[in-house]
């Protein structure tokens, strides 16, 4: 892949990690040093004491609805919100109209993100056709595309068909991908519409149980188990869910989990308000589901956090709540969310926010130049935040497309002040700067 070059750039007394504070210094897409009082010669200065530098955060799970559902969102508002939010890659999911099923939408997802400059965007590719659950999809096209894709995953819809299920995750060892689950037993989940428990009973709503998820990770460990494949479970929501990954992982199954932002915050007691902001999918649990994705968050048995960035037209929101579509924004709210859930109640450091936010969520992806170390030599994709800052949130003035973010008015803690993507500030001073600028591609180059 053919680069423009960058400028130079020095990012003077940074917390590194939430360590000690020491410069970077970023010359044409690297890191060329990192020290105490380095050389600010021809370099633009960026004063950074107070500021935590970290590697810049990869998102597993985005939803950027283009092409075909440009009214919700598209690639462009979509990664400056990412950009925004600390992000410097997105893994953009399947369920776009049409489908990325094949080579050619997976392609041309690829190009709207290098055309829109922002962050990486990585396409993940369907596990089957039309994410209709009958036969596998064009897994090994899709993987040898310009695109070259690692992830495929139906979510949204579960991949609920046991054979298929094996298929895809032997289809996928070819090239070393990972299939996604989105676990949600259909037949146990028809017209649920929040999670089953005390306070569904009491509101009349239909339930959805905990087991719906739990069923199909227990079955999807033991299927990537006996094939030997990589399984990675999508917004992992309940106390059980994470027993099972944790059983998984003690007996050596390659299995990876994330956990959203909001269900590491936001309860089922929300929904008593009716407001359709708080419809999600998997739904909202109870406080001790939340109890426990945090403790698994930190001892490592969930992976990672995916935002499941997911925005809707306003009318898709604004409406009755059963009619109501399902799904919350999170890219401009995750960073500071995941603050205030896990570094300010002392579950997890900066360092430990580093690797769910970027080293890990990169390695799943098979990323190669993202999530790497603060060190000379690697690709300088960095951000600073300000962990002091508190700011309340106000979905109007986000860049994404959608106002559907369950924190609006929320007063939350840290904020992004600076994203380089390949050594570009495309956020300074917390607003969007200039978009990277990639050379042109030769034809029937690979972009990776």
């Amino acid at each position: 892949m053919t680069e423009t070059a960058t400028g130079t750039y020095l990012i003077r007394g940074a917390a590194i990690l939430g360590g000690d504070a020491e410069d970077l210094l970023i010359r044409d897409g690297i890191i060329a040093e990192r020290g105490i009082g380095l050389s600010a010669e021809g370099a633009t200065v960026i004063e950074a004491a107070g500021l935590v530098a970290l590697p810049g955060m990869v998102d597993i799970h985005t939803h950027l609805r283009e092409p075909g559902r440009e009214d919700a969102e598209t690639v462009e508002t979509g990664t400056r919100a990412a950009a925004l939010g600390g992000y410097t890659a997105v893994h953009a999911m399947a369920n776009s109209n049409p489908v990325a099923d094949t080579a050619g939408v997976v392609e041309q997802v690829h190009s709207l993100g290098r055309a829109a400059g922002w962050v990486d965007v990585r396409p993940v590719g369907a596990v089957t056709v039309g994410l209709a659950g009958e036969q596998l999809a064009e897994l090994g096209a899709m993987a040898d595309s310009r695109a070259q894709v690692r992830v495929f995953s139906d979510d949204g819809i579960c991949v609920h068909d046991p054979v298929l299920m094996r298929r895809a995750l032997e289809y996928v060892k070819a090239f070393d991908g990972v299939v996604a689950q989105h676990a949600q037993e259909p037949r146990l989940t028809a017209g649920a519409q929040m999670n089953e428990g005390a306070v569904s009973a009491v509101l009349g709503l239909a339930g959805w149980p905990a087991v719906a998820e739990e069923s199909i990770i227990a079955r999807d460990v033991l299927l990537a188990q006996h094939v030997g494949s990589r399984l990675h479970v999508c917004h992992v929501s309940t106390a059980g869910s994470v027993e099972i990954v944790r059983w998984a992982k003690e007996r050596g199954i390659n299995v990876t989990a994330e956990v959203t932002p909001h269900h590491l915050l936001l309860t089922d007691e929300l929904v008593r308000s009716y407001d359709p902001v708080y419809k999600v999918n998997p739904p909202l649990r109870t406080d001790a589901d939340v109890q426990a994705l945090r403790a698994g968050l930190a001892d490592g048995t969930i992976d990672v956090v995916g935002t499941d960035h997911a925005p809707h037209p306003s009318e898709h929101k604004e409406c009755e709540w059963a009619q109501a579509a399902m799904g919350m924004t999170g890219l401009e709210t995750a960073l500071s969310v995941v603050q205030e859930t896990m570094i300010e109640t002392g579950l997890m450091t900066w360092a430990d926010f580093a690797r769910v936010t970027s080293t890990v969520p990169a390695a799943i992806g098979r990323v190669a130049d993202q999530g790497r170390p603060l060190e000379a030599g690697e690709p300088a994709n960095v951000i600073l935040v300000d962990p002091a800052a508190r700011w309340t949130v106000d979905p109007h003035k986000m860049a994404t497309m959608g106002r559907n973010s369950p924190f609006a008015g929320k007063d939350l803690p840290g904020a992004v002040v600076a994203t380089f993507f390949k050594g570009h500030p495309t956020v300074l001073d917390g607003k969007l700067n200039t978009p990277y600028r990639y050379a042109a591609e030769p034809a029937g180059a690979g972009s990776n």
